[in-house]
């Protein structure tokens, strides 16, 4: 029960964040967010003291607090390893808070500190909505399942674009189309969209991590596969298709001012993360369609159930894990609130025999 409550805690925290101060807005990177909520969850989890979590997240903080280039341009490895960081860094400010280290306080509101110098000014408050004591802590609820690997944003547009395939698979083929404009919020415009005025969004020889961040990349591929897979969907070879490549360089953005109403919103009834696609065929036809939230969401058409995570979890595990050490996974996190401490252990994973010696190890310093 401890593991729960840790895990709830980050998730509060991590939540509460977000809803309160907007990262983004000064280019920000998200995990600026990450690094307090994990030391937070690891603090609960182990049962420690006010006064020590309290310098664990100062010093969580303090160290995770970067830029958004990790999201522009030709965006790097960097990126995918951004949150991990953060937990590492988490881990390490909780080790060094036990051992009586003290960190920069206050941190958020200090005179210099990140709400004076990196966010609204020295001027500005923000009131973040934590639970009072005894409160459930339900923030893990306000969560958003990703059924496909690809930034939030590109979760409804896959479902979109699989739809579109098969109501309409003449679309796949860039000799009849025009052009595909897709209508959305500023965030979606200007993050993975052509908004962003990033060239590397319509380069097939970009990173896997750029093209993660390439809505018209991302809908060309699902509207000609009718699918998304974590690995194919982004090889270099599917990037570089003839007839992807036409079609990809076909697709652009625009911010609609009621997209991007609904993506502020917070009626979690209304709050959308996707928008309108207007296709326009050679033949003059227009096709139109639009979408509020991913299949998967609480309000999709497909919501995610239990049976849906494990279906992921298993794509993503068997590759590299053996079928028993699966199983063994399973039944075990399955009962995670009844797990002892001995069990908890054991939830780690042990790669299947060979899957690590085929990761490239080059050289560093250590």
């Amino acid at each position: 029960r401890a593991l729960v409550r840790g895990i709830a805690t980050g998730y509060e925290i991590q939540v509460d964040l977000v809803k309160a101060i907007s990262l983004h807005a000064h280019k920000i990177d998200h995990v600026a967010h990450l690094g307090p909520s994990a030391a937070a969850g690891i603090g609960t989890l182990l049962g420690l003291d006010v006064e020590t979590i309290y310098q664990a997240v100062g010093q969580a903080l303090h160290t995770t607090t970067a830029t958004r280039q990790s999201r522009k341009g030709e965006i790097s490895t960097w990126k995918a390893h951004a949150p991990a960081f953060a937990g590492k860094m988490a881990v390490e400010a909780v080790d060094r808070a036990m051992r009586g280290e003290t960190s920069p306080s206050p941190i958020y509101e200090g005179e210099d500190g990140v709400v004076a110098w990196m966010l609204d000014g020295p001027d500005a408050s923000y009131d973040v909505p934590l639970p009072v004591a005894g409160e459930s802590k339900r923030a893990i609820l306000d969560t958003y399942t990703k059924e496909h690997s690809a930034e939030y944003q590109a979760q409804a547009w896959i479902d979109l674009a699989r739809k579109l395939h098969n109501e309409r698979p003449e679309l796949a083929d860039p000799a009849n189309v025009d052009s595909i404009v897709i209508h959305t919020s500023h965030h979606t415009h200007y993050v993975i969209g052509s908004g962003a005025n990033d060239p590397q969004k319509y380069d097939p020889h970009a990173s896997r991590e750029t093209l993660d961040h390439s809505i018209p990349y991302i809908f060309a591929v699902a509207l000609q596969d009718g699918s998304w897979h974590h690995v194919d969907s982004y090889a270099p070879e599917r990037a570089r298709r003839e007839d992807t490549v036409a079609l990809w360089h076909k697709i652009t953005t625009a911010e609609d001012e009621e997209w991007t109403r609904r993506y502020h919103s917070i009626d979690p009834s209304e709050k959308a993360f996707g928008g309108r696609v207007e296709i326009h065929l050679t033949n003059g036809e227009t096709v139109t369609d639009e979408i509020a939230v991913a299949d998967a969401h609480p309000l999709g058409a497909r919501p995610f159930a239990r049976e849906d995570y494990i279906r992921k979890f298993r794509i993503l595990a068997e590759p590299v894990l053996e079928p028993a050490e699966i199983e063994r996974f399973l039944a075990l996190v399955q009962r995670l609130p009844e797990l002892t401490a001995e069990e908890v252990a054991e939830l780690s994973i042990v790669a299947a025999p060979g899957v690590l010696a085929l990761a490239p190890a080059p050289r560093g310093l250590f």
